[in-house]
């Protein structure tokens, strides 16, 4: 028996039937099928995007948790640094002071050996720093060498010197202290200079004390140090010539406005820069008479025997031999 889908539509006119065939039917059923499966279909993707939102919820969730732990770590190292910064700067203050004491005590232990008499008096020591160095007699090769090796002239030029080597009471601190170096009033950026031919010891990049920081190794024990600068123009390590420069003045550190301090030191020793600043080849002889703490006729002996080797040896290599001649 043949099945028939009637459609009956009825209006005020009457009713009218309408007989669907076999092929309308199947259409109907696939297109039936078809919005089933579409709607599943969405309802699965419906279903996934859920998932996908819940996971992406719990992973903003674990990266705010990871932000936190770590904005609270950060905060736990920043804290950490100033206190080891205040250590620093304490520890330095520390050895400063040490420093200060020890100095003095040796001031006093001298003046009780002059009292004494089992010490030189400043007539005394004048006497034998003649006997024992003839000034006259060195070469300008030797005056060269020396002035050329061992820091002589300024950093910065003809620049302004604002505060001395010396006791003073410190503008930061308000405590007495020595003031090992000399302070020049040059604005920021001014270009620093190397005084003598070395070696780069250290390069220290630092918001307190010395704030940004350079130290120079010269030749027979001497070194000198630049503090507060704004930039550095070598690096550690680094071989330098006199006259090169080395880096740019600023206002880093503990500092009351933009300047440069200069030290010069001999074996770690701390001396009065502005004697080796006026030092030069016109007056050569005043150094020996200002620092009167280093051996000056020990070292110059050494100098004019290196001096000596290197005129020797210059002489021999430019000497050609009968050999080699023709």
């Amino acid at each position: 028996m043949k099945q028939h889908v009637i459609v009956s539509i009825s209006t005020v006119e009457g009713s009218r039937h309408y007989q669907l065939g076999k092929w309308v039917r199947r259409s109907l059923k696939v297109l039936g099928y078809l919005t089933l499966l579409g709607l599943v279909a969405i309802g699965g993707v419906i279903f996934h995007l859920m998932d996908e939102i819940d996971l992406s919820k719990l992973r903003h969730d674990q990266l705010r948790n990871e932000s936190q732990a770590l904005n609270e770590e950060l905060a736990d190292l920043k804290s950490l640094k100033q206190e080891l910064e205040q250590d620093l700067v304490e520890r330095e203050q520390d050895i400063l002071e040490r420093e200060d004491r020890l100095l003095s005590v040796s001031e006093r232990l001298g003046d009780l050996e002059v009292v004494l008499g089992v010490a030189s008096t400043e007539g005394d020591i004048d006497s034998e720093i003649e006997a024992r160095l003839d000034t006259a007699a060195i070469t300008s090769t030797v005056r060269t060498h020396m002035l050329t090796l061992i820091p002589s002239g300024s950093p910065v030029g003809d620049e302004r010197i604002s505060s001395k080597y010396g006791y003073r009471i410190h503008p930061e601190t308000k405590q007495k202290r020595l003031h090992r170096g000399i302070d020049y009033a040059v604005n920021i950026g001014t270009p620093i200079y190397a005084p003598a031919d070395g070696v780069v010891e250290v390069v220290r990049p630092s918001n307190t004390g010395s704030g940004n920081f350079i130290r120079l190794q010269h030749a027979y024990g001497f070194s000198s140090s630049y503090s507060h600068l704004q930039k550095f123009a070598v690096k550690s390590g680094n071989f330098i010539q006199k006259g090169q420069l080395i880096g740019y003045s600023g206002n880093s550190g503990l500092s009351t406005g933009p300047h440069l301090h200069y030290e010069i030191r001999f074996v770690g020793r701390a001396l009065d820069p502005i004697d080796f600043v006026a030092w030069d080849v016109e007056n050569f002889d005043t150094i020996f008479e200002k620092e009167r703490g280093i051996r000056w006729d020990s070292l110059v002996k050494m100098v004019e025997l290196r001096v000596s080797s290197q005129l020797q040896l210059s002489s021999q290599m430019g000497v050609s031999s009968p050999e080699n001649s023709g």
